[in-house]
């Protein structure tokens, strides 16, 4: 919290909210996008991105997919939701960052908006140092035990 000592306006920290689709296919392989953009760029994260004002998680999904990879998708079942920073340094904002498994019902991946590249990976074929985020190892493996028999 940060208040102003003239007029005592308070102004509360609060997390930016994200909303990422875990696409699978049918051989088990996720869909994973290219930051075209800092932070990280160059490095791999889940498609999505921040919800706009008064929309829905799972709207903001749905609609993130269409901007970044031309895809209409249906999401499944709510994974999860993780805690992480927008950036690797102590200043960045804190983001809440919901993630759906998905299916794509129509279009093909191709890379749009602040996405250079789209790629299938089984989850187990990509290092953590090319990831873009510390919370995508963890939806990697929260993906990985329910998957588990």
């Amino acid at each position: 919290m940060v208040e102003c000592g003239v007029c005592g306006f308070r102004s509360y920290a609060s997390s930016k909210p994200t909303a990422s689709a875990v696409c699978l296919d049918d051989e088990g392989r996720v869909l994973l996008s290219r930051r075209g953009i800092e932070p990280f760029a160059g490095k791999w994260d889940f498609p999505g991105g921040f919800l706009d004002e008064e929309e829905h998680p799972r709207d903001c999904v749905v609609r993130e997919l269409r901007e970044e990879a031309r895809v209409e998708i249906e999401p499944l079942e709510l994974l999860g939701v993780w805690i992480d920073r927008y950036g690797g340094d102590g200043s960045a904002a804190t983001t809440l960052n919901f993630y759906w498994t998905a299916r794509i019902v129509a279009g093909r991946p191709e890379p749009h908006d602040d996405v250079a590249e789209l790629k299938w990976f089984a989850p187990t074929d990509i290092s953590d140092a090319d990831l873009a985020f510390p919370h995508t190892r963890q939806v990697l493996a929260a993906l990985a035990s329910t998957s588990t028999p």
